[in-house]
């Protein structure tokens, strides 16, 4: 049994610890919101944090993740209400939506070590997430829309 901690639970899964973490969140875990886009680590849509940082889940072992702290795009936040899927809804990110999941997983790794990201900034912390549809504009506008919702949030408290 391999003991995991996803967005703040454990879970216990009968998985072999070379099986990739997105497929033992998908299908031995039930959290869907993790996709399946290349299998080799160059679109994004798979990104969850694993103890704070980005990481492509369908190249990470599931070995690798045993007793590190997971979060998938379920775990982001409580209520859906984090800065950037606030944002996301505000400026009407998503087109398909497939990407999306790993898109604000990447730039919730962005905010938090950079609040005030520029264009470029963004575009670099962003640029291993391909969006199909060519949303790119407006993930950027929404990255912005949430780093000052950021700020307005922390003021608030």
């Amino acid at each position: 049994m391999i003991n995991l901690t996803i967005n703040q639970k454990p879970y216990s899964i009968d998985a072999d610890p070379e099986m990739p973490l997105l497929w033992a969140l998908r299908d031995l875990i039930g959290l869907t919101g993790t996709k399946y886009g290349c299998g080799v680590a160059q679109c994004g849509a798979c990104v969850v944090h694993l103890n704070g940082e980005a990481v492509r889940s369908c190249v990470t072992k599931v070995g690798r993740a045993t007793g590190q702290k997971i979060v998938t795009i379920e775990g982001l936040s409580q209520n859906n209400d984090h800065p950037l899927q606030l944002a996301w809804n505000e400026v009407s990110v998503p087109q398909c939506g497939y990407c999306h999941s790993g898109q604000l997983m990447s730039a919730a790794v962005l905010l938090r070590e950079n609040p005030n990201p520029t264009d470029q900034d963004i575009d670099n912390a962003m640029a291993g997430n391909i969006c199909r549809c060519g949303t790119y504009p407006r993930i950027r506008k929404a990255i912005h829309l949430a780093a000052e919702l950021q700020k307005k949030e922390g003021q608030a408290k």
